[in-house]
């Protein structure tokens, strides 16, 4: 008789949150979400912040026929909707890309939390300052590079070395989520990463995508 394949290893719990971020938590209201609830909306008013405590969430925009444009992927520890806090409306939508656990904390409870720990004010600067410096390079990127130049940079960031010394990719992206987060389309994506996988320099290993080569400046 055959043994019965061992129960799959438990997911491991996510990281503890930073104190700051841990006490800021306990103030605001516990939210359990789905994979693909909606947590903000681009042009919504709103002044509350939402941090991650399990799960993850990506932060992008749209446009009337459909096309979208990913600005980031955030994990445990990370928080969005800070932008807000200037009483605009919301800049970009956040969806949850599986089941998500946060915390929503509206603007009064994150003022009286500055005033009675200041030295948090310079965290959500340095925070606003980082992600203030990613959208720059997204737009050189957009500005100076054509579609393959930004592919490659995307691939490049995302490859990780292995045991072994190889540069893998473990996170898996489908070609539309590639496309979106390239700006560009479906079709192209495919199109670059099918010419890729030709040269060999992709390799796809189970649900890896390993870099063989070094991708070539130009395509």
């Amino acid at each position: 008789m055959p043994l019965a394949p061992p129960p799959p290893s438990p997911p491991e719990p996510p990281p503890p949150l930073p104190a700051h971020l841990a006490e800021l938590a306990a103030r605001g209201s516990r939210m359990r979400c789905p994979r693909g609830a909606l947590l903000i909306e681009e042009g919504d008013a709103g002044d509350a912040i939402f941090i991650i405590l399990s799960g993850r969430v990506r932060v992008f925009s749209a446009d009337r026929n459909g096309r979208e444009v990913t600005y980031g992927l955030y994990g445990p520890g990370d928080y969005v909707g800070e932008m807000s806090l200037d009483g605009e409306r919301r800049s970009a939508s956040v969806v949850t890309l599986e089941p998500t656990e946060c915390a929503m904390v509206g603007r009064q409870a994150l003022t009286a939390y500055l005033a009675e720990h200041p030295e948090f004010a310079f965290v959500l600067l340095s925070r606003l300052i980082r992600r203030a410096r990613a959208a720059t390079l997204s737009a050189r990127q957009i500005a100076l590079n054509d579609v393959y130049g930004r592919l490659a940079h995307l691939l490049n960031a995302l490859a990780q070395p292995d045991a072994t010394g190889r540069r893998v990719i473990s996170e898996r992206l489908t070609h539309q989520a590639l496309a979106h987060r390239v700006g560009c389309s479906r079709e192209m994506i495919s199109r670059l990463m099918k010419d890729l996988e030709r040269g060999g320099y992709l390799v796809k290993e189970g649900g890896l995508l390993v870099l063989a080569l070094q991708l070539p400046d130009r395509w």
